[in-house]
């Protein structure tokens, strides 16, 4: 039987999933496919609307080998697992003459572990575990939570937390779920064998398409042990997420209340001469922490790295016995002593990584209202831990709306570890770049407005000229507006300001669950919604009621971000443009995501207004504004508040007709 074709393949498919063919989507599908024959790597921009999802699915389940997709969403993998994977499958098995299984996977703390939800969680100040149902109230919020999820766990079939709906609570979750650290082991549990996590892990080696998010794929990589099955392909979508993704999963953090919880999770497991060796040592460090001030330290001082030492060395020595220590009279000792020993290396690690004192790592201490002073270390770069680790040994294709940045794919392929385009060595993969453009006509559905008259942002301060800019061009659009505010103080000192100027809603992040806020803003069409990053990349409303994006400003990284300014540091030591590399790369990627909120369907019409004249006067401007959809551009003010009312009229007589 003859091998069926691609063309036949994503037709069968596209028609199944109710969707049309698009040159891009065609183009993408056989990049992608190309890419998987000759097992070499792929960076793919595809537009909103080209339809991504089947574009490297249907050449991935043609291939025949075991691939996996990382999405960073939730929302993606939910599409990818709960429509589009099953309705693919269905119209390819007649052609493939085969049914690809699929599942999905995520990290250990993501699924319900039976053994907490019917043994108790540890407890922090005595020996032994309690039953968190027992003492949280049926009437507290915290005890209805629990109680539904004692109920849940009878009927779910996969322990899944997302298929919880509606949710609970990150602290109501914790009491019945663990990190892979205070896992006992399935052949140490009593409820290994019916363990969700273990499931999945099962589900996924046998399926041909494995479904992951990023983090999960950042843990396989920097953490040695293999998490995800043996694939030879490797999709990542929405893949301008991934680098700071594996910087979270690869950043460290030590707090004093951290500590003190690993002290008591461990003082009664051990001799009193560790535990009190331990617990000095965490005194020293809260004392110290109190009188850390924010901001990055380019060296150790004397103080804290003793400090570190001495919870290193006695981290180490708590370890060693609570390997050698018994304990009859602790109630389901396992389950204990592998938390505190959890807790406990966790400390080790950190204290010995910032003690240890690379080159390669940032050191910096942050202070939160709320949470208290922590000690943070963050690799300098994480492009060679995922040159070394992700391109080896598999295809790997790299998608989003906004990879090409400037004009080119390079910028991000830098990130990724990758050499310029066209070139490579021996320890350098190459690679290909392709746009597949958009099925929308951007130059016709969008005007890319820069208000040039505006004086430039200053640091902090007022700026009344962009809110009165703001509040006209919201007039103008008949409310109709997401407003993207580079700061979540920015975003309420507009929106407290324009409550009591303009007579329309204004919904604020945070004020309500986003999904209510986006729900609230698609359902009418005189009502703002305003926010700050979430927003730049969450939000998909087509249609009339997101007719008007304001981006305030041009989101660069904070100047005291220890993290981002030592890396533009190291690229001006290395001869490079750090300003460039990092800080532009950094805006114009969050430009490019804001700037696609508006057009979301081919009847989309509307203006993004960028509320700062450096896009048009300062030299990295072109820079920003080739990063951004090709809208019709323009800095005449009168030009587009003509505009914005004609769309807000046209929208008008649609509605009552």
């Amino acid at each position: 039987m003859t091998k069926p074709s691609l063309p036949d393949l994503l037709h069968a498919a596209v028609t199944a999933v109710g969707g049309t063919e698009r040159p891009g989507q065609v183009a993408m599908a056989e990049a992608v496919a190309e890419a998987v024959d000759e097992n070499s790597h792929l960076l793919v921009q595809a537009g909103t609307g080209t339809g991504k999802s089947l574009g490297y699915l249907v050449p991935a389940l043609a291939h025949g080998e075991r691939v996996v997709v990382a999405t960073a969403t939730l929302a993606l993998q939910r599409q990818l697992v709960e429509r589009d994977l099953p309705r693919t499958v269905d119209a390819l098995h007649p052609l493939l003459r085969r049914r690809p299984e699929f599942a999905m996977l995520k990290g250990r703390s993501n699924y319900l572990c039976l053994h907490r939800l019917h043994e108790g969680a540890p407890q922090e100040e005595e020996d032994g575990l309690f039953d968190v149902f027992e003492q949280a109230t049926p009437t507290s919020k915290l005890g209805k939570d629990l109680l539904r999820l004692r109920d849940w766990a009878d009927e779910t079939e996969t322990g899944d937390r997302d298929d919880l709906t509606p949710g609970v609570s990150d602290r109501a979750w914790g009491q019945v779920s663990v990190s892979s650290r205070e896992c006992l082991g399935a052949s140490k549990c009593a409820y290994g064998a019916e363990c969700f996590a273990e499931a999945a892990r099962e589900r996924a080696k046998l399926a041909e398409v494995v479904i992951t998010n990023h983090a999960l794929l950042a843990i396989d990589a920097i953490e040695g042990a293999p998490v995800l099955p043996q694939h030879e392909v490797l999709i990542v979508d929405e893949a301008h997420e991934l680098v700071s993704r594996v910087t979270g999963v690869a950043t460290g953090e030590l707090t004093p209340g951290q500590v003190n919880r690993a002290v008591r999770r461990a003082a009664k497991l051990v001799n009193e001469k560790a535990a009190d060796q331990l617990q000095t040592a965490a005194e020293t460090f809260e004392r110290l922490m109190e009188l850390s001030l924010p901001g990055r330290l380019e060296e150790i001082p004397e103080e804290l790295g003793y400090c570190l030492m001495a919870l290193r060395d006695a981290a180490r020595t708590v370890i060693a016995a609570l390997g050698s220590t018994r304990d009859k009279s602790v109630q389901d000792e396992d389950a204990v002593r592998k938390q505190a020993l959890a807790s406990v290396e966790n400390v080790h690690a950190v204290a010995e990584r910032i003690a240890n004192g690379s080159e390669y790592d940032v050191v910096w201490y942050e202070r939160h209202d709320r949470f208290g002073a922590s000690l943070r270390v963050a690799p300098l770069s994480v492009s060679g831990l995922l040159r070394e680790k992700l391109f080896e040994d598999r295809s790997v294709v790299l998608t989003s709306a906004t990879l090409r940045l400037g004009g080119d794919f390079n910028g991000v392929a830098a990130s990724l570890g990758l050499a310029p385009e066209g070139t490579g060595g021996e320890d350098v993969p190459p690679w290909k770049g392709l746009d597949v453009g958009s099925p929308f006509d951007y130059g016709k559905q969008g005007i890319l407005y820069v208000a040039k008259h505006l004086a430039q942002p200053g640091r902090e301060g007022s700026r009344g000229d962009m809110l009165d800019e703001l509040a006209e061009l919201i007039e103008a659009a008949g409310g109709r507006t997401l407003g993207l505010f580079s700061s979540m103080r920015a975003a309420q000192a507009a929106a407290e300001e324009l409550r009591g100027r303009l007579d329309m809603p204004i919904l604020l992040q945070g004020e309500e669950t986003l999904g209510e806020l986006i729900r609230t803003f698609a359902a009418d069409a005189r009502t703002c919604l305003f926010g700050t990053l979430s927003l730049w990349q969450g939000v998909d409303v087509p249609g009339p009621n997101c007719q008007l994006v304001v981006m305030d400003r041009v989101p660069f990284p904070r100047p005291d971000d220890p993290l981002m300014s030592a890396r533009q540091k190291a690229v001006e030591e290395a001869g490079g443009n750090g300003f460039m590399a990092v800080a532009a790369t950094h805006a114009a990627l969050l430009m490019a995501q804001g700037a696609g909120r508006l057009v979301r369907a081919t009847g989309d019409r509307g203006v993004v207004a960028v509320l700062d004249p450096r896009v048009e006067r300062a030299r990295y401007g072109s820079f920003l504004r080739k990063s951004m959809p090709e809208f019709w551009y323009t800095t005449d003010r009168n030009q587009v508040r003509r505009s914005l009312a004609a769309i807000d009229a046209a929208a008008k007589k649609a509605a009552d007709s």
